[in-house]
C-alpha cells in the first residue's frame, strides 16, 4: 500500500476480495458491514510471514469477528505493510499487561491467532479494523524483533477424533452449557442461538473456541485455552471455564431477583401505609401531618419562657399554618420558619462557674506558658463573678499563627462551664452569613448567630469567630459592619435577624474573637473589642508544651506506647532551634510528627523494642537543619533592628554603604513601605544636620552617594519602628566605626531627635535574645511595656532606654 492510497479522511483503502459485505445468507455481517463479536469458521490460503500486532485485554480466537483499534502512531506503518500484501492478514498475540516499550520477542507467546483485516480506517490517533480470526499460528523464527514485528509462522494441525465417544460427550456438554447460559445472560441473545446452530458436535474445534471466546475469564487463561493444540485437551480446559460463567450469571440473576422483590413489597408496604392512614382519618382515630406538625411546635413551646412579642409571631404562624394544604408551598415555607422558632433556647441559659481556681487549673492543664495572658482572663472571670456573669463581653486573642488562640477560647468556655460554639469569618463576603437571608428568598436559612443558638441549645454559650481580620467584601454586603451590631453590647439586645424577624437577645453571649493583625480590622468594630495580645513562645516555652501536650498528643493519636519512642530534650532542643523558629507551635508539631512516623518504620522494619531519637541521629529523621544559628552582621553602617510582623518578631539587619564621592544623593531598597521611606528620610535629614554633635565630618555627605538598604528585599517590610536603627546606620558610616558588640534596637525618631515608642515590645525581645543579642534600646516611653514582660524574658538582658537620639548615640558609640 503506498501513501498515496490514505484519502483526505484518513481512511486506509484496502484491497478485500473477501469483504463481507458481499457473502450469502450465512455472513456474519449486516448488510452494512457492522455486526461485531461473532464467530464463523474460516480457512484460507495463509501466508508464510505475517506481522504481529500485540493486545492486551485477552487472546483473539479463530473464526472470531470483531473490531480492533490500535494506536496509529504506533502501528501504522505496520497496518500499511499489512495492507501491500495479497493475503491481507495479520497476526495478532496477547501479551497480557506488559507495556509496549519493553516489548521484546520473549514477552510474544509462541501461539496466535492469523486474522483478515477487513474495513480498515484511521481515525485521529487510532486506526479500526474488523478483525476475522482464521487459524492458529506458531512462530518459528523470528525476522525482526522491532516493530513493525515480522515472524515466519507454520500453521499447526488441531489432532482430532471426532468419532471419539469423549469427544463426542465432552461436544455436547460444551453445547447444553451454551445453552443454559443463553436464557440466564441476555447479553449474547439471538447472535449466539443462530451460530450455536451453525456447530455440532463434528466439529469440536470451532466449537470449543467458540466457548472459550464467550466467557469471562481472564486473559492468561484463556491464552492457556488458545495454545492447546489437541482438541480433546482444549474441551477439558474450556468445559469448566464455561460452568464458572454460568454459576456467575445464575448469582447475577438471584441478585437482580431478589432486588426486584425487595422493590416490590416496599411498594406494596407504601400503598397499604397511605390506604391505612386514610382509614385512620375518616374513623377520626389518627391526625394528618397538619396537625401533627402544630402539636409538634407547641410541644417544644412548653419547656421555653419565650418572650411575649416572639409568642404572639409563633401563635399567628400556627394559626397561618393550620389552614395552609400540607402540599402549597407556602405551607414549606411556613413551616420551615416555625421549625427554626421552637427549636431557639428561648430563656434557657447554663449556670456559670466563676470559681478561679477552677479556671486556673483548666488554663494551666490546657496551656504552658502565656503566664499574661491567663491572668487578664482569671481578671475577666474574676470581675464577672461581682457582677454576676460575664456576658455581653467580647474579647479579642491576637497574636501569630499556631501560638494557640483558638484553644485558649475552647479553655475559656470549659472554665466557664458553658457551651462552646465556633466558626470562621476568614473570607465572608455575604452579610447574610451574619444576619440571615429574607424568607422571601428560595432557601432562605438563619444566619450563623442563630444557627449556633440551635445546635448549643442555649442562650449563653462562648461563641468563637476565628479569623475576624481576614473579612471580605463584595457586591453582596460587608460581614465587618453587619458584626457591628453583633459585637455592640448597646445594640446585640434587640439583634434582628432578617430570616427569624423577631428580635432576639445576644447581651448573655461571650464573644471570643481571634486575629492575626490588627492593621485590616475596621476601626470601629475593633473599638467594641478587649484586646488580649498572644505574643508567641520562646525555646523555654515549646519545650514545654512539647513535653506536656504535642509529644503525647501525637504518641496517643498514634497508638503507640511512650516507651517505645524516647525522644531526649536535647534533640528536642535541637528541633526548636534547628527546625521550627516560627513564633506558634504549628511548625514543631510537624516536625515530631515527622519523627513519630519515622520511628514507627523502624518499629516494624528492624524489629526493634524501642527506638532512641538524640541529637546524634536527628537528621536521620528530620534531614538537615533548616535554620542554622543566625549571624549578626557586623561592621561600619551596619546595625541590627528589630521588627513586628504578623508571624511574631524579627531580627532586621540595616546596611549604609558609600557607593561613591562624585556628588551628594541618597538611595532606598529593601522593598520598603511608604512608612519605612519616610522613616529613612527623616534619619537620612537628622544625620545630616546633626553630625558634627556626633563626632563626624561635618562635610561627609557633602560629596557622597549613600545607599541604605534593607536585606531580605524580596520581603515587603512597612511599619514606623526603624528610624533609630536607620540614623545609627548613618552616623556609624559617617564616623567610620562599627558596633563592636551584639546590640539592637527599635524605635522611631522624629526630625528634632525625639525617640517615639513602638510596638510589640514582647515580639522583639524574644527576637532579639532567639538570635543571642542581650543587649537592647528601647524607647523611654515604653518602659512599662518591658517591666510587664515576664521575669524569664527579661532575665540577662540589658536594657537601655531613650528619649532621645542622644541617649541612643552614647550606648552605641560610648
Amino acid at each position: 500500500m503506498s501513501d498515496q492510497e490514505f484519502d483526505r479522511d484518513d481512511h486506509f483503502n484496502v484491497q478485500d476480495d473477501n469483504d463481507p459485505t458481499s457473502q450469502g445468507e450465512d455472513d456474519q455481517f449486516r448488510s452494512d458491514g457492522e455486526r461485531v463479536n461473532s464467530m464463523v469458521p474460516a480457512s484460507d490460503m495463509l501466508p508464510e510471514r505475517i506481522y504481529l500486532l500485540p493486545i492486551h485485554n485477552r487472546p483473539f480466537f479463530p473464526a472470531q469477528v470483531q473490531p480492533l483499534v490500535i494506536n496509529r502512531e504506533r502501528w501504522e506503518e505496520t497496518m500499511r505493510r499489512v495492507g501491500n500484501t495479497p493475503h491481507q492478514t495479520v497476526g495478532v498475540a496477547y501479551v497480557g499487561e506488559q507495556g509496549i516499550d519493553s516489548l521484546d520477542s520473549e514477552g510474544f507467546p509462541t501461539i496466535g491467532t492469523a486474522v483478515k483485516v477487513h474495513k480498515m480506517k484511521g481515525e485521529d490517533q487510532q486506526i479500526q479494523f474488523i478483525a476475522r480470526g482464521v487459524q492458529r499460528f506458531k512462530i518459528q523464527r523470528w525476522l525482526s524483533s522491532t516493530p513493525p514485528y515480522l515472524v515466519e509462522v507454520s500453521y499447526p494441525k488441531e489432532p482430532v477424533d471426532a468419532e471419539n465417544e469423549e469427544t463426542r460427550a465432552y461436544a455436547m456438554a460444551i453445547i447444553n452449557g451454551i445453552k443454559e447460559l443463553l436464557p440466564i445472560n441476555p447479553l449474547y441473545g439471538e447472535e449466539l442461538k443462530h451460530y450455536l446452530n451453525r456447530f455440532s458436535p463434528h466439529e469440536p474445534g470451532p466449537l470449543t473456541d467458540f466457548a472459550a471466546a464467550i466467557t469471562s475469564a481472564k486473559g492468561p487463561e484463556l491464552q492457556d485455552v488458545l495454545s492447546t493444540l489437541d482438541v480433546a485437551e482444549r474441551m477439558q480446559k474450556v468445559l469448566p471455564l464455561l460452568r464458572k460463567e454460568i454459576d456467575v450469571a445464575q448469582l447475577q440473576s438471584e441478585i437482580s431477583e431478589q432486588v426486584n422483590a425487595q422493590m416490590q413489597e416496599r411498594q406494596r408496604e407504601f400503598f397499604l401505609r397511605e390506604q391505612l392512614k386514610v382509614i385512620q382519618r375518616e374513623l377520626g382515630i389518627s391526625k394528618d401531618d397538619r396537625e401533627n406538625d402544630v402539636d409538634t411546635f407547641r410541644a417544644r413551646l412548653e419547656s421555653l419562657v419565650v418572650p411575649e412579642r416572639v409568642q404572639s409571631r409563633i401563635d399567628d404562624e400556627l394559626d397561618k399554618l393550620s389552614v395552609l394544604e400540607t402540599g402549597s408551598p407556602e405551607y414549606g415555607t411556613t413551616r420551615n420558619y416555625l421549625d427554626w422558632l421552637t427549636s431557639l433556647p428561648w430563656g434557657v441559659t447554663s449556670p456559670d462557674q466563676l470559681d478561679l481556681n477552677h479556671a486556673r487549673q483548666v488554663l494551666d492543664r490546657d496551656h504552658d506558658g502565656l503566664k499574661d495572658v491567663k491572668e487578664r482572663i482569671v481578671e475577666f472571670l474574676a470581675e464577672g463573678s461581682f457582677k454576676g456573669d460575664v456576658g455581653g463581653s467580647i474579647l479579642l486573642l491576637v497574636g501569630p499563627p499556631g501560638v494557640g488562640k483558638t484553644s485558649v477560647g475552647r479553655s475559656i468556655a470549659e472554665a466557664l462551664g458553658r457551651q462552646f460554639y465556633r466558626f470562621s469569618v476568614g473570607g465572608m463576603r455575604d452579610e447574610a452569613e451574619i444576619k440571615g437571608h429574607r424568607r422571601t428568598y428560595v432557601g432562605a436559612m438563619p444566619g450563623k448567630l442563630v444557627q449556633s443558638f440551635k445546635e448549643v441549645e442555649v442562650e449563653n454559650p462562648v461563641i468563637m469567630l476565628d479569623e475576624i481580620d481576614k473579612l471580605g467584601q463584595s457586591f453582596q454586603g460587608d460581614p465587618a459592619s453587619a458584626l457591628l451590631e453583633v459585637l455592640d453590647p448597646e445594640q446585640n439586645v434587640d439583634f434582628l435577624d432578617h430570616y427569624l424577624d423577631v428580635r432576639m437577645d445576644l447581651s448573655k453571649v461571650l464573644f471570643v474573637c481571634t486575629a492575626n493583625t490588627l492593621d485590616s480590622i475596621p476601626s470601629a468594630l475593633l473599638d467594641r473589642m478587649e484586646q488580649i495580645r498572644l505574643s508567641g513562645y520562646i525555646a523555654e516555652e515549646k519545650l514545654a508544651i512539647a513535653k506536656h501536650h504535642l509529644w503525647p498528643k501525637l504518641l496517643k493519636r498514634d497508638n503507640l506506647p511512650k516507651k517505645r519512642i524516647q525522644l531526649s530534650d536535647a534533640a528536642l532542643k535541637q528541633v526548636i532551634e534547628g527546625y521550627a523558629r516560627e513564633a506558634g507551635v504549628r511548625q514543631l508539631e510537624k516536625q515530631l510528627h515527622r519523627i513519630v512516623r519515622k520511628a514507627a518504620v523502624k518499629l516494624l522494619e528492624d524489629d526493634v523494642e524501642t527506638v532512641k531519637v538524640s541529637v546524634k541521629n536527628l537528621e536521620e529523621f528530620l534531614g538537615a537543619p533548616i535554620f542554622r544559628k543566625e549571624k549578626v552582621l557586623k561592621g561600619e553602617g551596619v546595625v541590627t533592628g528589630l521588627a513586628w510582623t504578623a508571624m511574631g518578631g524579627a531580627t532586621l539587619p540595616i546596611e549604609a554603604g558609600k557607593v561613591h564621592s562624585l556628588d551628594r544623593g541618597f538611595k532606598l531598597t529593601g522593598k520598603l513601605g511608604d512608612v519605612m521611606q519616610e522613616s529613612a528620610n527623616i534619619a537620612y535629614s537628622y544625620t545630616l544636620g546633626h553630625l558634627q554633635e556626633y563626632g563626624a565630618d561635618s562635610d561627609f555627605f557633602d560629596s557622597a552617594f549613600v545607599h541604605l538598604h534593607v536585606p531580605e528585599g524580596a520581603t515587603p517590610k512597612d511599619g514606623p519602628s526603624a528610624g533609630v536603627s536607620m540614623t545609627t546606620a548613618l552616623l556609624s558610616l559617617a564616623r567610620h566605626q562599627a558596633i563592636d558588640r551584639p546590640l539592637a534596637m527599635t524605635g522611631e525618631l522624629t526630625l528634632t531627635g525625639q525617640v517615639l515608642p513602638v510596638g510589640g515590645i514582647r515580639e522583639k525581645v524574644i527576637a532579639a535574645r532567639r538570635s543571642d543579642i542581650f543587649e537592647v534600646i528601647l524607647p523611654e516611653a515604653n518602659r512599662r511595656d518591658y517591666e510587664e514582660l515576664p521575669d524569664y524574658l527579661r532575665e540577662g538582658m540589658t536594657v537601655h532606654f531613650a528619649n532621645r537620639y542622644r541617649d541612643v548615640a552614647k550606648v552605641v558609640f560610648k
